[in-house]
């Protein structure tokens, strides 16, 4: 578990939560938005774990020492419920479970009884109709956490009644700097994963942790982006496939796509090859850049981002690459 001393960024959301931590009064239902691997569920499980704690030596909340702090980060403390779902959507059966049906029930050990749901987005529209009478009149214990990467998802109704907090990208040298010093990435490594992550922390961990394998599949994806005019959809497609990425992983190498063709837009305003992210391929970029209208890069990115929310909704990989290749084709 970390304290928040701990948590890298994100300084005036820390700032909220301690206060409402040191006060015994929080908010009776939060949003965390923001992307995925920024920090969302770390920064829940820090806060949980801060209202529930026990010390009473004016040490910083949580203490990661008491009964209460040690069980939330084993994830037995019964009054902290993070809440799952068996399918792509949670289920209104399920939510009535683990949600509506336990919220009359004290807590059983703090002063408090927290609710976590990760990926909020996946709440239907009946599901968070179920769920607004407890947002609009929750029991003074009830604290409910809502993290979601698409803050969009959520009805106006259910919006209006939480506290939204925004968690933004960190600097890059900040992430470069987490990984070299709590991380002990060699700092070539850090370096690199650090400029593709575009502040992300939960990214640059994950491609620091798998630095030749990332190298190699950064490598294929620039020869695919570099050869365009020369290759069927159907073979890009199959390069893609051939990665053997996770749903997840296939979003990072969408997101290195969407870099290179945010360097493509930059160097075709600016012709500066300093602020390309892909240095190394200025020569590349450079013929993109002339080659390709604004009106076009501007699509591409687009249907970077519609390829992202096909992916995360499940839709089919190989209809969903197609589509996205074929804009970058047409």
């Amino acid at each position: 578990m970390f304290s928040f001393s701990e948590i890298v960024g994100h300084e005036e959301i820390k700032s909220h939560l301690r206060e409402a931590i040191n006060k015994k009064n929080p908010f009776h239902a939060y949003i965390f938005d923001g992307d995925v691997g920024v920090g969302k569920e770390t920064m829940a499980k820090t806060f949980a774990a801060g209202l529930l704690c026990q010390d009473d030596k004016g040490h910083e909340k949580p203490c990661k020492e008491c009964i209460s702090c040690r069980q939330t980060e084993s994830l037995s403390m019964p009054d902290v419920i993070w809440v799952t779902r068996a399918k792509t959507d949670y289920g209104i059966d399920e939510i009535r479970e683990q949600v509506i049906g336990t919220v009359d029930v004290r807590p059983y050990t703090g002063p408090f009884k927290i609710y976590i749901i990760p990926d909020a987005e996946r709440l239907n529209e009946a599901t968070q109709n179920a769920l607004l009478k407890t947002l609009e009149e929750p029991p003074e214990y009830v604290v409910i956490l809502l993290l979601t990467s698409n803050i969009s998802e959520l009805l106006p109704t259910i919006q209006s009644r939480c506290l939204t907090l925004e968690f933004h990208p960190l600097s890059t040298s900040t992430v470069e700097d987490f990984l070299i010093t709590q991380c002990g990435t060699p700092d070539y490594i850090a370096k690199e994963s650090a400029a593709f992550a575009q502040g992300n922390i939960g990214k640059a961990i994950r491609y620091a942790d798998a630095s030749d394998d990332f190298v190699k599949r950064k490598n294929t994806i620039i020869e695919v982006l570099k050869n365009v005019d020369r290759m069927d959809v159907s073979d890009m497609v199959e390069t893609a496939k051939n990665l053997g990425a996770k749903r997840e992983e296939l979003r990072d190498y969408i997101d290195l796509m969407m870099l290179w063709y945010r360097d493509v837009l930059i160097f075709k305003a600016t012709k500066n090859i300093n602020q390309l992210i892909f240095q190394n391929e200025s020569q590349a970029i450079s013929n993109e850049a002339q080659t390709r209208s604004y009106e076009k890069i501007e699509e591409i990115i687009q249907a970077f981002d519609r390829a992202k929310v096909r992916i995360k909704a499940n839709v089919n990989v190989d209809i969903t690459m197609e589509l996205m290749f074929s804009t970058m084709k047409d």
